[in-house]
């Protein structure tokens, strides 16, 4: 499915968000930053826009896109990031504590097994590494959930069918959003897997949500 979209996809995610999309990953870099890593790896890639993001915010440190679609990452060569690796989130091909810092943009909640998941990106961190988790999020304020909700399951479907002729990747994506864990439960749900002081920032009225933790030892 990803796979199918893999060349229109930035165009549909810039036009579907209003351009909040790069709002959002600038924000992510930023906090990256502030950890000052000397090596990442950017989980769930795709065409590689939060890894490019990260290789401008952090210029001298190593940045690695890891995806599960080669041609999600066919487009994330072809727009100039420098390293990228064919990887299955749930075994990844890396060695233990490979890296300072992993983050994972919209693709936590697309893994079938969100707590193996977390364990295995506690695996390749080094014991003082830095998780940073964004995700889609339902708002607090039940008018904007309620407007929301009508976006992603009536609108969103024929917006993204025009973008990129897969109706059923959109049909997809407001469906995995309605059943992912956010807020307090996916604060535990991540200090379950491996990791301790867990805090979330909530985006755009709520509707995007950072999640950061540390490794646990």
């Amino acid at each position: 499915m990803f796979g199918s979209i893999a060349r229109r996809y930035d165009l549909a995610n810039h036009l579907l968000s209003c351009g909040c999309d790069v709002i959002w990953r600038k924000r992510a870099a930023g906090i990256v930053a502030t950890w000052d890593p000397n090596t990442i790896v950017d989980l769930a890639a795709g065409t590689g826009d939060l890894t490019l993001a990260l290789e401008k915010a952090l210029p001298n440190s190593e940045v690695v896109a890891a995806d599960f679609s080669d041609q999600m990452l066919a487009v994330a060569r072809a727009k100039g990031v420098r390293r990228v690796v064919s990887a299955d989130a749930l075994a990844l091909p890396f060695s233990d504590r490979s890296f300072d810092c992993l983050t994972i943009a919209f693709g936590l909640r697309n893994i079938k097994d969100w707590s193996a998941g977390l364990r295995e990106m506690a695996r390749v961190l080094t014991g003082s590494g830095n998780l940073l988790v964004m995700e889609f999020s339902l708002p607090q304020m039940s008018i904007l959930r309620s407007l929301y909700r009508l976006y992603l399951h009536r609108l969103l479907p024929i917006f993204g069918s025009f973008l990129t002729r897969k109706k059923t990747a959109y049909d997809y994506l407001g469906d995995s959003i309605e059943q992912f864990p956010g807020g307090e439960e996916l604060l535990r749900l991540i200090e379950g897997n491996g990791f301790r002081d867990a805090v979330a920032e909530s985006l755009t009225g709520g509707i995007v949500t950072i999640y950061t933790a540390k490794k646990n030892g």
